[in-house]
């Protein structure tokens, strides 16, 4: 006996109307993905739910990678077995003994759906309450708080099982609210803000400012492989690198120490911007937390952000550091931010940098440096690289998967 299918539940989506058809196409597509060197896996859906039927494919592998994927709320395993009270008796003591958690009391809720089954719905519920009970050692009946609630529902063509509730990633389908730029840097931060950005259905390419010989190769690879990490969700990750050796220099030059940092993230969001506008995305996220650093406090956020209208998602911006690491260490990223390889807001930060800059004041530093002609070298020496899992990379273009 092996589990047949998957139920596979929306849970936000659900509260979607005229527009759950594109929301599903777009769950439905990343779902295949996911699965596509599973032979013969077929999908059904309506319109609260989805099917994975298995044909002998292992349950356990399928929902180990379903649970990587954006707008399932959670997913069951399934059995359909046939209209006979000794094979739901089998299937019952079946399910039971494949539970990922430990059970110490039980419950069965019984839905006859054909009142022409020859049992009524109390009758299944004691005649498989007590096959359990005979057949697992310590097993107790609780029927109002029990650890596990076994869903046996009764069609005329076949006798369905479930109850198992396995947690899906929730969130909006990859690629349902459009296209944002990630400012991926080194650090903890940027890499969580990517992922719960992609959480809420953005499409997300990341920019990455390099700056050698400040910065080493072993800083850009450790960028790569942080990409890497967040391939995982979908396959493939574009990461855009812009020069920044050149404006850096010239701002280390011309620009007060203490704004050194706020005129170093002016340029670089300009910078940004021009690189969403020319890619088709819609918003520029960061992975500022309010506080954290000299160059995210509001007076720095309201100086720096003056240099563009474009929206800045900031997903972090009311976490403070421990829930940071949290989320960065469930995501498997926090090892490779720690290492020690200097980004090139690092290695440039001034030793007092201004914590309450004003906007005046920027702009009359900034007006006496010319700019333009950098930031246009920088966009036109820009290296894109897609990145898959496993650190692989792939140089300039790939066939996009969503």
């Amino acid at each position: 006996m092996k589990f047949d299918h998957i139920i596979i539940r929306y849970g936000e989506i659900s509260t979607k109307k005229r527009n759950r058809k594109a929301f599903v196409a777009k769950m439905r597509r990343h779902i295949l993905w996911s699965l596509k060197d599973i032979p013969n896996i077929e999908l059904t859906a309506n319109r609260e739910r989805m099917y994975i039927i298995l044909h002998d494919a292992d349950h356990k592998e399928v929902i180990a990678r379903l649970q990587g994927v954006f707008g399932i709320q959670s997913l069951s395993p399934a059995l359909k077995v046939e209209r006979d009270i000794e094979k739901i008796k089998e299937a019952a003591l079946y399910y039971m003994n494949q539970l990922s958690d430990p059970v110490h009391t039980f419950k069965i809720t019984t839905k006859r759906a054909d009142k022409e089954f020859p049992y009524v719905t109390n009758e299944v519920n004691h005649l498989l309450g007590g096959h359990l009970l005979r057949n697992i050692d310590g097993l107790k009946v609780d029927v109002k708080n029990p650890d596990f609630n076994l869903l046996v529902e009764i069609r005329r063509e076949a006798v369905y099982l479930t109850g198992e509730i396995v947690p899906g990633a929730g969130g909006l389908p990859y690629g349902s609210s459009g296209k944002a730029m990630l400012m991926l840097s080194g650090g903890i931060d940027s890499p969580v803000a990517g992922y719960l950005s992609m959480k809420r259905g953005l499409e997300v390419e990341a920019i990455h400012f390099y700056s050698p010989p400040f910065t080493s190769e072993r800083s850009r690879q450790k960028v790569l492989d942080l990409a890497a990490k967040l391939a995982e969700v979908t396959g493939s990750f574009k990461v855009h690198i812009v020069p920044f050796t050149d404006i850096q220099v010239l701002i280390q030059k011309q620009v007060p120490d203490n704004y050194s940092m706020t005129t170093t993230r002016r340029l670089m969001l300009r910078l940004a911007d021009q690189i969403r506008e020319k890619n088709h995305a819609l918003a520029i996220i960061t992975g500022e937390s309010l506080g954290q650093v000299a160059s995210q406090t509001m007076s720095s956020m309201f100086a720096i952000n003056e240099v563009t209208n474009t929206p800045i998602l900031r997903p972090l911006i009311a976490m403070d550091k421990l829930e940071i690491i949290d989320l960065a260490q469930k995501l498997d990223t926090f090892e490779i931010s720690n290492l020690p390889y200097e980004d090139c807001c690092t290695v440039f930060t001034p030793a007092s940098p201004k914590t309450q800059p004003k906007r005046e004041k920027v702009n009359y530093y900034e007006s006496f440096v010319e700019f333009e002609p950098l930031i246009e070298k920088a966009i036109q020496n820009i290296e894109t690289i897609t990145v898959v899992p496993n650190q692989q990379t792939i140089e300039n273009e790939m066939e996009e998967l969503f």
